[in-house]
């Protein structure tokens, strides 16, 4: 009996002591800094800003790489911090980068739709980029619903798309794999995009992304507690933090499209999708193509990933398994080791 209220006084203590060293060190903290790479803003529509990553040293690819980002999160996810920064990393192999930053929509865009951000914004990007370096064709990249947007985008201008990387990217969405596949079938977008007046607030939907894993932030709060004092782990658990609660609102007819065309109906691979006028032929994708996708995926499942492969024109097409989940692409060290010098090389290989 005596050994176990020591063993206990002894936790307490030990406790005790972690909480006030944990006091300490969110004390002593600098702000915390995310997106630090060195950046230059070259271009702007409306609420669109592209971004050019400048660097001391030329490029050895010497066609630019552009990214489109999913509209849900904020792209600096891929610069969470200078040793896990996909960006970064890319950059130090030579390749020269452009980022499409789509800002925070306000309740007077609400009418923005999914040909807005694809034949205006990608496209008024793509179109800067191939004149500032007096070229006919860019490199795109395209992350998650940024991967989508720019598959379309590929599909309805092939001229322009040298070469076409998709990363954790949904295309086939009649899977059952996911949870957020399942919901979203069965909800009722018009009501919530007319019961927000337009706008979907990014605290909306962040609560349908932690249902997804609820116990998510019980492990959070215990790894937090375990890490109180350790400065470095907590600023990493800071900066992810910081990226996770950065969620823009929604505009309203992206929004219902997005949800009603793909969600619900699986217009992209049926061939049924229309954007701007135009039906959608995933077959005019022609560009060769790096499908990366990750096997842990719990919102972007393989299985709707995967697909994109058969159904483009591409012959020159490659798919590549990361085996960690959609975060872990970004800031896993493999995403360090492994996943950007492959992306750098298959660039430099095709230029």
């Amino acid at each position: 009996m005596e050994n176990q209220v020591g063993d206990l006084f002894q936790k307490i203590n030990d406790t005790t002591s972690k909480l006030v060293k944990g006091y300490e060190v969110f004390n002593s903290l600098d702000e915390v800094q995310i997106g630090t790479a060195a950046k230059e803003l070259v271009w702007s529509k409306d609420k669109i800003k592209l971004y050019h990553y400048t660097r001391e040293d030329k490029p050895t690819c010497k066609t630019p790489l552009v990214i489109s980002y999913a509209l849900i999160n904020r792209y600096y996810m891929m610069d969470l911090q200078p040793d896990r920064s996909l960006i970064r990393k890319l950059g130090s192999l030579g390749i020269d980068i452009y980022v499409i930053d789509t800002g925070y929509p306000t309740r007077n865009d609400r009418y923005i739709t999914m040909n807005d951000y694809i034949n205006v914004y990608i496209d008024g990007a793509v179109d800067f980029i191939c004149e500032s370096h007096n070229i006919d064709k860019v490199n795109l990249l395209g992350v998650c619903q940024g991967g989508t947007f720019s598959t379309i985008y590929s599909a309805l201008h092939p001229e322009k798309v040298k070469n076409l990387i998709t990363m954790v990217t949904p295309i086939d969405f009649s899977t059952d794999d996911g949870l957020l596949f399942k919901w979203s079938r069965n909800m009722d977008v018009d009501a919530i995009v007319e019961g927000f007046g337009g706008l979907v607030p990014g605290t909306f939907l962040d609560m349908g992304f932690q249902q997804l894993k609820p116990m998510l932030k019980v492990r959070k709060q215990k790894n937090l507690m375990d890490m109180l004092d350790d400065e470095q782990k907590i600023m990493n658990f800071m900066r992810m933090e910081k990226w996770i609660n950065d969620q823009p609102d929604q505009v309203g007819e992206t929004y219902r499209q997005f949800i009603k065309d793909l969600y619900q109906q699986n217009k992209l691979v049926k061939g049924e999708l229309v954007v701007g006028g135009d039906k959608i032929d995933l077959k005019k994708v022609t560009s060769p193509l790096l499908n990366i996708y990750a096997a842990a995926d719990h919102l972007v499942p393989p299985s709707s990933t995967i697909p994109l492969n058969d159904l483009v024109g591409s012959k020159d097409k490659k798919l590549y398994e990361f085996p960690g989940g959609h975060i872990g692409v970004f800031t896993g060290r493999r995403s360090q080791k492994e996943l950007s010098p492959t992306i750098a090389e298959w660039l430099k290989d095709r230029d």
